[in-house]
């Protein structure tokens, strides 16, 4: 049982970043007003179900949800990745979905180094960690 308890806890602070990550998103666009890009849809589109997936799989405990997720938060870290490394110059703009509307490359968000397309990176790494974690005290 304390195995479980133990995957129970990951896979809650798992619940915790999609949940702040999804009322972050949410707060940027809605209330600071910052228009989304094409890049950052793509990442939305990984991130919110995961918050109601995560919290589903909590009550009662499912371990099929890591192998559910993991290919979502692996297709949103690509796309974070991707989104950062276009911030950073290291991939030309025209590389991106971002060819009308709002630009990839705007900056909305700078404190110092960290933007949003880092705190979405950030983000998906912290949540693949945790079911990397997770799967790992499930299969004790």
């Amino acid at each position: 049982m304390q195995e479980n308890q133990k995957a129970w806890t990951l896979l809650f602070l798992a619940w915790i970043v999609a949940a702040v990550s999804m009322a972050g998103s949410l707060f940027f666009s809605e209330v600071m007003e910052f228009p989304p890009c094409a890049m950052c849809w793509y990442q939305r589109i990984a991130m919110y179900p995961l918050v109601a997936i995560f919290i589903m799989a909590l009550f009662p405990l499912n371990s099929s949800v890591i192998k559910l997720t993991s290919p979502i938060v692996g297709i949103g870290w690509g796309f974070a990745l991707w989104h950062n490394l276009l911030h950073w110059e290291i991939v030309p703009e025209n590389a991106t979905p971002c060819m009308e509307g709002v630009s990839c490359s705007t900056v909305y968000l700078d404190w110092g180094f960290v933007t949003i397309p880092l705190l979405s990176l950030i983000a998906f790494t912290f949540i693949a960690a945790l079911l990397f974690l997770c799967n790992k005290e499930l299969k004790r």
